[in-house]
C-alpha cells in the first residue's frame, strides 16, 4: 500500500451545510437562526468570555501573586553546569551558553547562581549573578564581569 492508491471512500467528505433553500431542506426561512434578536443578524461575533451580562468566570475569580510590568524573565544557570561544559580559562558569556546548549537563543539576559561547585578558572560575563555564585567564581580564580541587560520595553519591542 502507498500513497498512491489511497482513495476517498464513501461519506469521507461532508456535504456542505445549504442555508435557506426552502422549508423540505429543515434550514429554510429563518435558515436555523431563530427568530429575531442579535444573533440572528449579519456580524454577530460575541466576544470570548462574555456570558450574557452575568459576571464572568475570569472575574469571579480570586487573583494571586503580583505581576511586576517592568520585570522579565532571565535564562538561569547554575555553576554546575558551568563547570561540566567549559574549560578551565573559558569566556562564559550569553553566546557560548547558547552554544553549549544551556540556554535557548533569543532570550534577555542571562543570571548565574550558586548551585555547585566551581574549581576552573573562568571569565564569566553575563547579565546577572548571585552574590554566592560570584564568591565561588572570584574564589578558583575567575573574574566577573556584568553586561548591561536591555530594558524590558526594548526587549517586547524586539520580540513583536
Amino acid at each position: 500500500m502507498d500513497l498512491s492508491t489511497l482513495s476517498n471512500g464513501p461519506f469521507v467528505r461532508k456535504t456542505r451545510r445549504r442555508v435557506g433553500r426552502g422549508p423540505g431542506s429543515g434550514l429554510g426561512k429563518t435558515s436555523g437562526k431563530g427568530h429575531k434578536g442579535q444573533k440572528a443578524r449579519a456580524g454577530y461575533a460575541k466576544r470570548a468570555g462574555f456570558e450574557g451580562g452575568q459576571m464572568p468566570l475570569h472575574r469571579r475569580m480570586p487573583k494571586r501573586g503580583f505581576w511586576h510590568g517592568d520585570r522579565f524573565p532571565m535564562a538561569v544557570v547554575n555553576l554546575d553546569a558551568l563547570e561540566k561544559a567549559f574549560e578551565a580559562g573559558a569566556e562564559v558569556t550569553p553566546e557560548s551558553l547558547v552554544a553549549a546548549g544551556l540556554v535557548r537563543a533569543g532570550g534577555i539576559g542571562v543570571k548565574v547562581l550558586g548551585r555547585g561547585e566551581l574549581a576552573k578558572k573562568l571569565t564569566v560575563r553575563v547579565n546577572a549573578i548571585s552574590p554566592c555564585a560570584r564568591e565561588k567564581v572570584e574564589k578558583a580564580g575567575g573574574r566577573v564581569e556584568l553586561i548591561e541587560t536591555p530594558k524590558a520595553d526594548a526587549a517586547t519591542e524586539e520580540g513583536r
